[in-house]
């Protein structure tokens, strides 16, 4: 997943424990190193390619043309592994991280790819993606000009116009706003979906060591087999159909290069995604955050949060240039970090070479795109749910008094935009048709209000994770 949902766990259960940490390759042998980068690619695995999996079901048309290149899970893939490549050339190899494709960006692609009027009529489904992989390009932009304006002025400052009380109820609607789309894909095949979520639930629960970081992965690998089992057995879904179609599979090679596809730019693909940075730019100082925690050392200082926004920004900017979703940095990784106490960056970079070499095998990447539509919804059941969860938590942790007229007033009106305009705004600017999203109504909404009601009284607290450190040690 793209946020840091293990935070408060890791830094009260693993921050004093940097005394027996190894931080150096030197310490370990070639073999472990690379037994160390399985684990941090398995962990990042199930979130990473479910992303591609959703959206090549949000295009699909009325004929059943589906996406043949771009957003598929080999490209998912080579983008996730070059992005964190990129992340860490641009953090000076200090910070291990690893970035997988982002949820936050689901809202943006299921709304381009029902867009039926004006020029997206009559479009193809992969010039629709290629549109929505332009606004992914512009919004990895946006955390370029953040890195440089945080560069010029200081976070501090930047921090005031995007507090809590905005970002939190946006990182809400990102996640309610997606709801219907797993109760239909759920609907398909009930049972399967259920047992999904159930089994999601037992391993994030009571899963036990590696199993608990991979809740999701195991969701998706269990729940194939028991599809795999259904279908042999003759059972159906809720409509009749086959539970699995296998044939894309016999066609798929053994070897090749992902189907890489050039983005295409256009105002109201960009009017889509690029508001949604606002939000994720977020999550990715949360994730700064924790890592900083787990290892100790304040990477929001050093190499510092203009660096981690610039390297999270290319990485995004080229995946989406190439025909990928938009990378994050992973929270799951950084439970890695924490159970394996091994923080040499050098294993994520070799876990990232993993995820490259695994995407330029299509066979793989056509079994995974046979997985059963209910699985997709039981699974973005929880997942969906859970980035709502974490607006409430960042909303909770940084103490928005909601008491105060104008953070209620404030987190209202993203509520309503967010939820409320299902078919967003749209207008003509000299002459071009502009659709702004519920999203980004919402986003605009939220940062004009703040700015512009009195007694905003938030301070970003640069020095925390240091303060904290220093205070656990």
């Amino acid at each position: 997943m793209d946020t840091a949902t293990q935070q408060p766990y890791l830094k009260d259960n693993f921050m004093n424990n940097t005394d027996n940490t190894i931080e150096t390759p030197l310490v370990l042998n070639k073999k472990k190193m690379l037994i160390l980068a399985v684990q941090h690619m398995f962990a990042m695995f199930g979130a990473t390619i479910l992303v591609p999996i959703l959206v090549m079901g949000f295009f699909k048309d009325a004929t059943g043309e589906e996406l043949t290149s771009g957003l598929t899970v080999s490209v998912t893939l080579f983008c996730a592994g070059a992005g964190t490549l990129i992340f860490h050339l641009c953090t000076k190899l200090q910070v291990p991280a690893f970035l997988g494709s982002s949820f936050a960006f689901l809202g943006g692609f299921y709304t381009i790819a029902n867009f039926n009027t004006g020029m997206y009529a009559t479009m193809s489904v992969n010039d629709k993606a290629a549109y929505a992989c332009g606004g992914v390009v512009v919004a990895g932009l946006v955390y370029l000009v953040m890195a440089a304006i945080i560069k010029l002025v200081g976070i501090a400052k930047v921090m005031r116009f995007l507090p809590p009380v905005v970002t939190g109820p946006m990182i809400v609607c990102i996640g309610l706003s997606l709801a219907p789309v797993a109760i239909a894909n759920s609907a398909v095949n009930w049972p399967l979906a259920l047992a999904a979520i159930l089994t999601v639930i037992v391993f994030n629960i009571w899963g036990r060591g590696m199993l608990k970081l991979i809740p999701i992965l195991m969701g998706v690998v269990l729940l194939y087999i028991v599809a795999l089992i259904l279908d042999i057995s003759g059972f159906t879904n809720t409509d009749g159909s086959a539970i699995i179609n296998y044939a894309s599979i016999s066609s798929a090679s053994w070897v090749g290069l992902p189907p890489f596809q050039m983005c295409k730019f256009d105002l109201t693909a960009i009017l889509v995604m690029a508001p949604i940075a606002a939000a994720t730019m977020m999550e990715h100082i949360g994730d700064m955050s924790a890592i900083s925690a787990t290892v100790g050392k304040n990477f929001i200082a050093k190499p510092g949060l203009n660096r981690t926004l610039l390297g999270d920004g290319l990485a995004t900017a080229f995946a989406g240039f190439i025909g990928g979703p938009a990378n994050t940095t992973y929270g799951e990784n950084i439970g890695v970090l924490a159970m394996s106490k091994v923080y040499e960056p050098k294993v994520v970079r070799m876990a990232a070479l993993l995820a490259i070499i695994l995407s330029v095998v299509p066979k793989f990447s056509a079994i995974i795109s046979t997985m059963p539509t209910a699985i997709i919804g039981g699974i973005s059941f929880i997942l969906y749910g859970m980035i709502s969860a974490i607006g409430v938590r960042n909303i909770v942790e940084n103490k928005v008094d909601l008491s105060k007229s104008r953070n209620l007033i404030i987190a209202a009106v993203i509520f309503v935009s967010g939820l409320g305009f299902k078919d967003g705004l749209t207008f003509s600017v000299f002459g071009t048709s502009v659709t702004l999203t519920s999203l980004a109504i919402a986003a605009i909404a939220g940062i004009v209000l703040n700015a512009v009601l009195p007694g905003n009284k938030y301070v970003f607290d640069e020095n925390a994770i240091e303060k904290e450190i220093k205070h656990k040690a």
